[in-house]
């Protein structure tokens, strides 16, 4: 059985939670969100969706592509969470978060037609997640970001500790992991509605795990519907990276300022704790180098 959260971890979180920005009031949102989804079948569907991974560029690669004359983000937020947190609200819930069509054809009439979008850096690791976008949206087109795994650790750590949601050091957090995670995704697998705690805000050596969990969308998506960017490509080159997304999204050239987001300053990594994680995606990197027929950017 995975440890308990502690007590202060839950209050922090509770903290962070209660005092987070909201574009609404709580009235506010319950209103928009009974129109939204009564309005539902007037809206758009999503033709692609970025799904992860976490702390890869995400947040920067969605602010490029909403400012596309042509894309059109959610109406609310970035992450709708839909096909991982949210997924018993069902069909309409969802479609009401997204622009109604006719609107989004105005808005988009002389560049060409709108193409609605979402992301969520959860969807990758999600267990559940690949299956249920395959079962209802077969056709649509997945963009995923890939960071060396290793960085990508130490950042979702620094990202999580500062957030509130994590209160062990880098080292600790990760001999805590397996124990925390034990049993998690069999809990997420039986109840569409349970949101694991542990599994969404502690993986940090598993999310880095790639192959594996690309190799879950392979199995409902054929390999002409996932694009896959280095993250580290896309922040030297992101002109050069950006157009070739949009070739695959069938948008129309478009050049917007590309800046990143959300990074964190910190001391440098532990260095134990940076050979022991290099050693460890070692074969993950092979799996994935074999999976994507290219060594990872990071891969030297």
């Amino acid at each position: 059985m995975g440890l308990a959260l502690s007590q202060r971890a839950r209050e922090a979180a509770t903290r962070v939670r209660a005092t987070g920005p909201e574009p609404f009031t709580r009235l506010g949102r319950r209103t928009y969100a009974r129109m939204s989804e009564a309005t539902a079948g007037l809206r758009m569907e999503p033709d692609f969706i970025l799904i992860g991974a976490q702390r890869c560029g995400t947040t920067s690669l969605f602010r490029a592509l909403a400012a596309h004359p042509q894309v059109m983000p959610p109406t609310v937020r970035k992450g709708v969470n839909y096909f991982d947190l949210n997924y018993h609200r069902g069909a309409q819930w969802y479609r009401g978060h997204f622009p109604v069509t006719e609107i989004a054809r105005l808005r988009t009439g002389r560049h060409g037609p709108p193409a609605a979008f979402e992301a969520s850096g959860y969807y990758l690791y999600h267990p559940q997640a690949a299956e249920r976008l395959g079962h209802d949206m077969p056709t649509v087109k997945l963009v995923v970001m890939l960071r060396d795994p290793v960085e990508r650790a130490f950042s979702a750590h620094k990202h999580e500790f500062a957030r509130g949601y994590e209160q062990e050091d880098f080292p600790r957090a990760l001999e805590l992991e397996d124990d925390r995670l034990a049993g998690e995704v069999e809990r997420i697998a039986a109840d569409p509605a349970y949101e694991s705690f542990a599994h969404r805000h502690h993986s940090y050596r598993h999310r880095g795990q790639y192959a594996e969990q690309l190799e879950r969308f392979y199995e409902f998506f054929p390999r002409t519907h996932v694009h896959v960017i280095d993250s580290a490509a896309y922040f030297s080159q992101p002109a050069q990276e950006y157009r070739r997304l949009l070739a695959f999204l069938d948008l129309r050239s478009f050049e917007p300022a590309f800046a990143p987001a959300n990074s964190r300053p910190s001391p440098p990594m532990d260095a134990g704790c940076r050979r022991m994680l290099q050693e460890h995606y070692q074969p993950h990197d092979e799996r994935l180098a074999k999976l994507l027929g290219r060594q990872p950017g990071w891969v030297r």
